[in-house]
C-alpha cells in the first residue's frame, strides 16, 4: 500500500503513489486563506503537473471569459440540453452571490491553481467529471417527484442569501456547491451521495494518479480528500468508462412515455365507444383544454413572448401524444425565434444569473425557462385531463 503523509501545512497531504510524488490541497470554495494556500504551495513546489477539481467544459469557460457569445440557444434546445443549461446556470448563480457574500471570486482557488501553475510553465489537468454527465447521472437516478422537487430547490436557490446561518457557512466550507444545494434531498434519496460524492472521488483519484508528470499539486474541495486518498491507497483499478457512461432511462420510463400516449388514444376510443360522438367529442376538448391551458401557464410564467405563448396552447395537446416531441421543445424555438437573443444577452449572462429578475429578464435565460416551464405545463396537464376523461366514461 502506497505510503500517505501529511505535510507541514494544514489541508495538505503529500501521498506517494506509482512512483510519483503527489501533493494534495484540500480547499474550502469560500475561503480566501485556501486560494492564498493553494498559489503558495504550487509556488514553492514547482510541480510538473497541477490537477484541478474541474472538468475540461469548466476549466475553459475559466480561460476563455467571452465563452457565452459563441452559444448557439437553437442548438442547445434541438440537442435536448436546455434543462442541463439552466441547472448549469442555476448553480452558477448560487456559487457566484455565495462568493460575494464572502468577498471572493466564485472558484478563486482554482483560479489561483491555474495562474500560478502556468506561472511556473507546469501542465495544467482537468481531472474532475464533466458536470453535464454528473448532472445527467443524477437526473436519471431520480423519478418524476424527484425531478420536480430538485427543479424547485434549485429556483428556490436563486432567493436570497442573507438567510444563511453560521452552520450552513460551515458546512459549504466542507462541500461543494452542488453537494449543498443537495443537501435535503440526500437524505432521502441516498444514492446522490454516491454519484456526487463517491464516483467523483473515484474519478478525481484515477485522474490524479494517471496525471503526467513525477511531481503533482492537485487541487479539490476539502470534502472529496478523505475519499481521494482513499482510492489512491487503494491499488484496485478504477473502471473510468463505467463513471462516465451516461446510464439509460430505465425500462419503466421508456414503457410509460409510449404507454400514456396509447393509454389517452384507448381512451377516446372508449368515450366514442360508450357514450357516442357528444362522450368522445367532450373527452377530446378536455384533453386539449387541459394540456393547452397548464403549457400556456407554463410559457406565461416563463414571461414569454405572445406566439409563444399561443404556440405552446396549441402544441401541447399535440405533442403530450408524441412521444418523440415535447411542448417546451416547440415553445422554446418559436421564443428563440420571437425574440432572438442579442450578443449583449450573451454577454450579460453571468450578471443576470445573479438575480430572480436577472434570469427572467436576459432573452437566453427566458428561453430556457420557457422550455423548462411549458414541459411542466403540458406533465401537468396530463396528469389533470386523464381523470377528468375517465369520469366521462365512468
Amino acid at each position: 500500500m502506497d505510503n500517505i503523509a501529511t505535510a507541514d501545512l494544514e489541508g495538505v497531504d503529500r501521498i506517494f503513489c506509482n512512483g510519483k510524488e503527489i501533493i494534495l490541497i484540500g480547499t474550502a470554495h469560500v475561503s480566501k486563506e485556501s486560494a492564498l494556500l493553494v498559489t503558495r504551495v504550487i509556488e514553492s513546489e514547482r510541480p510538473d503537473t497541477v490537477c484541478v477539481e474541474l472538468c475540461e467544459t469548466r476549466l475553459q469557460s475559466i480561460r476563455d471569459k467571452d465563452a457565452w457569445r459563441n452559444m448557439d440557444i437553437i442548438k442547445v434546445i434541438r440537442e435536448k440540453k436546455a434543462m442541463f443549461l439552466l441547472m448549469n446556470l442555476m448553480l452558477a448563480s448560487f456559487q457566484k452571490r455565495i462568493a460575494e457574500k464572502f468577498e471572493i471570486k466564485p472558484g478563486q482557488e482554482m483560479i489561483n491553481a491555474i495562474e500560478a501553475g502556468e506561472k511556473i510553465d507546469a501542465r495544467i489537468f482537468p481531472a474532475d467529471r464533466a458536470i453535464q454527465t454528473t448532472l445527467t447521472r443524477v437526473w436519471r437516478s431520480m423519478g418524476l417527484w424527484e425531478r420536480l422537487k430538485l427543479m424547485f430547490q434549485m429556483v428556490f436557490s436563486l432567493g436570497n442569501t442573507d438567510e444563511i446561518t453560521e452552520e450552513e457557512i460551515e458546512r459549504m466550507k466542507q462541500e461543494d456547491i452542488l453537494q449543498t444545494l443537495l443537501a435535503d434531498m440526500k437524505r432521502s434519496h441516498p444514492i446522490l451521495e454516491r454519484i456526487l460524492i463517491d464516483e467523483r472521488d473515484q474519478f478525481l483519484a484515477e485522474t490524479i494518479r494517471t496525471a503526467p508528470g513525477d511531481r503533482i499539486v492537485a487541487v479539490a474541495g476539502a470534502g472529496h480528500v478523505p475519499g481521494i486518498k482513499r482510492y489512491l491507497a487503494d491499488s484496485t483499478a478504477v473502471d473510468m468508462d463505467e463513471l462516465t457512461r451516461i446510464p439509460r432511462g430505465g425500462n419503466f420510463g421508456k414503457i410509460m412515455k409510449w404507454l400514456i400516449p396509447l393509454a389517452i388514444l384507448v381512451l377516446f376510443g372508449a368515450g366514442f365507444f360508450i357514450k357516442g360522438k357528444g362522450g368522445g367529442t367532450d373527452m377530446i376538448w378536455m384533453w386539449i383544454a387541459a394540456n393547452g391551458l397548464f403549457a400556456g401557464l407554463g410559457a406565461v410564467a416563463a414571461l414569454a413572448h405572445p406566439w409563444t405563448i399561443l404556440t405552446s396552447i396549441l402544441a401541447a395537446p399535440l405533442t403530450s401524444l408524441n412521444p418523440m416531441i415535447a411542448a417546451g421543445w416547440v415553445s422554446g424555438l418559436v421564443e428563440a425565434i420571437s425574440r432572438k437573443p442579442k450578443v449583449k444577452d450573451l454577454e450579460s449572462i453571468p450578471v443576470d444569473i445573479l438575480t430572480v429578475r436577472g434570469f427572467w429578464r436576459n432573452n437566453v435565460t427566458r428561453i430556457l425557462l420557457v422550455v423548462v416551464f411549458t414541459n411542466l405545463g403540458s406533465s401537468i396537464g396530463t396528469m389533470a385531463a386523464i381523470p377528468l376523461m375517465l369520469k366521462v366514461i365512468g
